[in-house]
């Protein structure tokens, strides 16, 4: 249990099998020399607004790298949860009825992916305020989607082969500068009323809000060219700290 001063109960949730495609053992993969997952254990833990942190892996060395964090493993996820095709609200549901069985109920849930390890606990925390402020279902982050690639410029085509507007029946909108602002889902944090979770089987939805994360943060990583370029950047970021230090009396 951590923060029991946060005026709500979020349960901080991070879902982290053992077996990846795209990267292989991602999850404990070293990043610059720090294993993926301790990347978002310790923006989770530097949270004020989560009262309790859950990793729920099927993984015992995921396990064993979680707790020596200081993050809650109160079980090992059952395999058939820890498939490519387990959805990410099978997941959730089985960490959220798992406390429940304990006797312990919480108002909302901040889902954080380890595959996000730019995020920072001032995200986390803004987006769970938000929540609460404004009283909406869900707040996640996102990012701005490039003019190109607006609804109102995209097409999709049919069967037949012809293009169609992605947004029928909508006013044409040929001018940049006119086109209303749209934003993509960023995997950096979904936090979430309970009772979404559990009534209307959604991590996210409903009255929902973004948080445009900021260019620092922005990352997904799902291949090993993201990988790659990750590791430079932050090898770099690493070296110029140390450098400006070294230049100190």
């Amino acid at each position: 249990m951590k923060n029991q001063g946060t005026k709500h109960s979020v349960l901080g949730i991070i879902p982290a099998r053992g077996g990846s495609k795209g990267i292989a053992r991602k999850n404990i993969r070293l990043l610059a020399g720090v294993p993926l997952l301790v990347y978002t254990a310790r923006a989770a833990l530097q949270s004020h607004s989560l009262a309790r942190i859950v990793l729920s892996t099927d993984d015992p060395e995921i396990a064993r790298i979680g707790k020596a964090e200081g993050i809650d493993v109160p079980f090992l996820r059952p395999s058939e949860l820890a498939l490519d095709s387990t959805p990410m609200i099978d997941v959730v549901r089985h960490v959220l009825d798992w406390v429940q069985s304990q006797g312990a109920h919480y108002q909302a849930i901040c889902l954080l992916q380890p595959t996000s390890p730019l995020r920072t606990a001032q995200t986390i925390d803004h987006c769970i305020a938000l929540l609460f402020e404004r009283d909406v279902d869900s707040v996640i982050s996102v990012r701005p989607v490039p003019s190109e690639y607006n609804p109102h410029w995209v097409y999709f085509q049919t069967p037949s082969g012809l293009l169609q507007p992605g947004l029928e029946g909508s006013e044409r909108i040929s001018v940049r500068q006119k086109l209303p602002p749209a934003f993509h889902c960023d995997g950096n944090v979904f936090s979430t009323k309970t009772e979404m979770v559990l009534l209307r089987n959604l991590v996210y939805g409903g009255r929902m809000l973004g948080v445009v994360s900021s260019e620092e943060e922005a990352c997904d990583l799902d291949t090993e060219e993201q990988w790659a370029a990750l590791e430079q950047k932050l090898r770099y970021v690493h070296e110029s700290v140390i450098g400006s230090h070294s230049t100190r009396e």
